[in-house]
Protein backbone atom coordinates (compact mmCIF):
# COMPACT_ATOMS: atom_id res chain seq x y z
CA UNK A 1 0.00 0.00 0.00
CA UNK A 2 1.49 3.79 -0.60
CA UNK A 3 1.55 6.02 2.34
CA UNK A 4 -0.44 8.01 3.07
CA UNK A 5 -1.17 11.92 5.24
CA UNK A 6 -4.36 11.02 7.43
CA UNK A 7 -5.39 8.74 4.73
CA UNK A 8 -8.90 7.69 4.46
CA UNK A 9 -10.69 4.86 6.65
CA UNK A 10 -10.66 2.61 3.57
CA UNK A 11 -6.61 2.95 3.81
CA UNK A 12 -6.58 2.12 7.42
CA UNK A 13 -8.97 -0.89 7.14
CA UNK A 14 -6.14 -2.31 5.17
CA UNK A 15 -3.77 -2.33 8.20
CA UNK A 16 -1.38 -3.89 8.99
CA UNK A 17 -0.36 -4.70 5.51
CA UNK A 18 3.20 -3.04 4.12
CA UNK A 19 3.21 0.24 3.27
CA UNK A 20 5.55 0.57 0.13
CA UNK A 21 8.67 3.27 0.60
CA UNK A 22 10.41 1.95 -2.56
CA UNK A 23 7.90 3.24 -4.77
CA UNK A 24 8.06 6.03 -7.34
CA UNK A 25 6.57 9.45 -5.61
CA UNK A 26 3.70 10.58 -7.61
CA UNK A 27 1.84 14.28 -7.30
CA UNK A 28 -1.54 15.05 -6.28
CA UNK A 29 -2.72 12.05 -4.62
CA UNK A 30 -3.35 10.86 -0.90
CA UNK A 31 0.70 11.01 -0.21
CA UNK A 32 1.02 14.59 0.72
CA UNK A 33 -3.01 15.34 1.08
CA UNK A 34 -5.91 14.70 2.35
CA UNK A 35 -9.64 16.01 2.73
CA UNK A 36 -11.33 17.06 5.87
CA UNK A 37 -14.88 18.45 5.71
CA UNK A 38 -15.37 21.61 7.14
CA UNK A 39 -17.82 22.39 9.97
CA UNK A 40 -18.84 26.14 9.24
CA UNK A 41 -19.14 25.58 5.48
CA UNK A 42 -19.72 21.93 4.83
CA UNK A 43 -17.58 21.44 2.30
CA UNK A 44 -14.65 19.69 1.18
CA UNK A 45 -11.26 21.20 2.71
CA UNK A 46 -8.18 19.74 0.66
CA UNK A 47 -4.91 19.81 2.81
CA UNK A 48 -1.57 19.97 1.13
CA UNK A 49 2.29 19.09 2.80
CA UNK A 50 3.97 20.80 0.97
CA UNK A 51 7.16 18.79 -0.56
CA UNK A 52 10.79 19.90 -1.70
CA UNK A 53 10.79 20.04 -5.95
CA UNK A 54 10.47 16.30 -6.78
CA UNK A 55 12.47 14.95 -9.38
CA UNK A 56 11.43 12.66 -12.00
CA UNK A 57 11.15 8.93 -10.47
CA UNK A 58 11.82 10.14 -6.92
CA UNK A 59 11.40 7.47 -4.23
CA UNK A 60 8.89 8.04 -1.53
CA UNK A 61 11.09 7.52 0.90
CA UNK A 62 13.51 10.53 -0.20
CA UNK A 63 10.32 12.79 -0.93
CA UNK A 64 11.38 15.83 1.47
CA UNK A 65 8.40 18.28 3.46
CA UNK A 66 8.94 21.88 2.69
CA UNK A 67 8.61 24.42 5.41
CA UNK A 68 8.38 27.40 3.01
CA UNK A 69 5.25 28.08 4.38
CA UNK A 70 3.26 27.86 7.12
CA UNK A 71 1.03 24.74 6.84
CA UNK A 72 1.52 22.79 10.34
CA UNK A 73 -0.66 25.88 11.72
CA UNK A 74 -2.25 25.82 8.72
CA UNK A 75 -3.51 22.29 8.80
CA UNK A 76 -4.03 22.20 12.56
CA UNK A 77 -6.34 25.25 12.71
CA UNK A 78 -8.25 23.23 9.97
CA UNK A 79 -8.50 20.58 11.79
CA UNK A 80 -9.23 21.78 15.02
CA UNK A 81 -11.87 24.28 13.32
CA UNK A 82 -13.44 21.12 11.69
CA UNK A 83 -13.44 18.65 14.71
CA UNK A 84 -13.26 20.53 17.95
CA UNK A 85 -16.88 20.40 18.51
CA UNK A 86 -17.01 16.35 17.99
CA UNK A 87 -17.20 13.43 20.88
CA UNK A 88 -13.69 12.27 20.75
CA UNK A 89 -11.68 15.44 19.45
CA UNK A 90 -10.64 16.31 23.11
CA UNK A 91 -9.29 12.46 23.45
CA UNK A 92 -7.29 12.56 20.80
CA UNK A 93 -5.47 15.84 19.81
CA UNK A 94 -2.94 15.69 22.12
CA UNK A 95 -1.82 13.13 20.41
CA UNK A 96 -2.10 14.38 16.74
CA UNK A 97 -0.79 17.83 18.00
CA UNK A 98 2.68 17.23 18.29
CA UNK A 99 3.31 17.01 14.42
CA UNK A 100 2.37 20.16 13.93
CA UNK A 101 4.31 21.76 15.79
CA UNK A 102 7.55 20.20 14.89
CA UNK A 103 9.61 20.14 11.63
CA UNK A 104 9.84 16.49 10.06
CA UNK A 105 12.55 16.09 7.31
CA UNK A 106 10.53 13.77 5.48
CA UNK A 107 7.00 12.85 4.28
CA UNK A 108 7.48 9.03 5.13
CA UNK A 109 7.96 10.08 8.36
CA UNK A 110 5.45 12.43 8.80
CA UNK A 111 3.07 9.83 7.59
CA UNK A 112 4.63 6.83 9.44
CA UNK A 113 4.13 8.74 12.62
CA UNK A 114 0.62 10.11 12.46
CA UNK A 115 -0.35 6.54 10.68
CA UNK A 116 1.14 4.59 13.73
CA UNK A 117 -0.45 7.23 16.34
CA UNK A 118 -3.66 7.14 14.78
CA UNK A 119 -3.60 2.85 14.15
CA UNK A 120 -2.59 2.62 18.18
CA UNK A 121 -5.59 5.39 18.94
CA UNK A 122 -7.31 2.88 17.21
CA UNK A 123 -6.36 -0.13 19.30
CA UNK A 124 -7.30 1.32 22.49
CA UNK A 125 -3.12 1.77 23.07
CA UNK A 126 -2.40 5.05 23.92
CA UNK A 127 -2.70 6.34 27.35
CA UNK A 128 -4.76 9.62 28.25
CA UNK A 129 -3.05 11.82 30.95
CA UNK A 130 -0.76 8.82 31.77
CA UNK A 131 -3.78 6.08 31.93
CA UNK A 132 -4.23 3.69 29.65
CA UNK A 133 -7.67 3.67 27.82
CA UNK A 134 -9.10 0.28 27.45
CA UNK A 135 -12.44 -0.70 26.40
CA UNK A 136 -15.13 2.63 26.71
CA UNK A 137 -13.66 5.97 26.57
CA UNK A 138 -16.82 7.28 27.55
CA UNK A 139 -16.37 5.80 31.21
CA UNK A 140 -13.66 7.82 33.42
CA UNK A 141 -13.09 11.13 34.80
CA UNK A 142 -12.81 12.44 31.64
CA UNK A 143 -15.92 14.69 30.33
CA UNK A 144 -17.00 16.75 26.95
CA UNK A 145 -19.58 19.27 26.63
CA UNK A 146 -20.49 17.51 23.11
CA UNK A 147 -24.66 17.83 22.57
CA UNK A 148 -25.07 15.32 20.93
CA UNK A 149 -25.41 16.84 17.53
CA UNK A 150 -22.83 17.14 15.01
CA UNK A 151 -22.58 18.30 11.52
CA UNK A 152 -21.61 14.58 10.34
CA UNK A 153 -25.27 13.79 11.78
CA UNK A 154 -26.63 15.83 8.72
CA UNK A 155 -24.36 14.61 6.04
CA UNK A 156 -23.33 11.29 4.95
CA UNK A 157 -19.50 9.73 5.53
CA UNK A 158 -17.55 9.95 2.32
CA UNK A 159 -14.84 7.36 1.91
CA UNK A 160 -12.20 9.53 0.69
CA UNK A 161 -12.44 11.97 3.51
CA UNK A 162 -9.29 11.73 6.10
CA UNK A 163 -9.98 8.93 8.71
CA UNK A 164 -9.90 11.86 11.02
CA UNK A 165 -13.92 12.46 10.41
CA UNK A 166 -14.66 9.36 12.10
CA UNK A 167 -12.26 9.04 14.34
CA UNK A 168 -13.28 11.94 16.04
CA UNK A 169 -16.84 11.71 15.39
CA UNK A 170 -17.16 7.56 16.53
CA UNK A 171 -13.46 6.82 19.00
CA UNK A 172 -12.63 3.52 19.36
CA UNK A 173 -15.79 2.44 17.07
CA UNK A 174 -14.43 4.17 14.25
CA UNK A 175 -12.75 0.66 12.45
CA UNK A 176 -16.54 -0.57 12.82
CA UNK A 177 -17.35 2.05 10.27
CA UNK A 178 -14.82 0.57 7.14
CA UNK A 179 -16.27 -0.80 4.26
Amino acid sequence: MPTTYLGPLSWFAQLPAAIEVNETFEKQTFRNRCLIRSCATKNLIRLTVPVRKVETKQFTRDIEISYQQHWQHQHWMAIRSAYEHTPYFLYYEDYLRPFYEKEIKFLIDLNTGLTETIWNLLQNERPINGVPFRGNLTEGAYTCSWSGQTWTDRHPWQNEVSILETLFEKGPETLIYAD
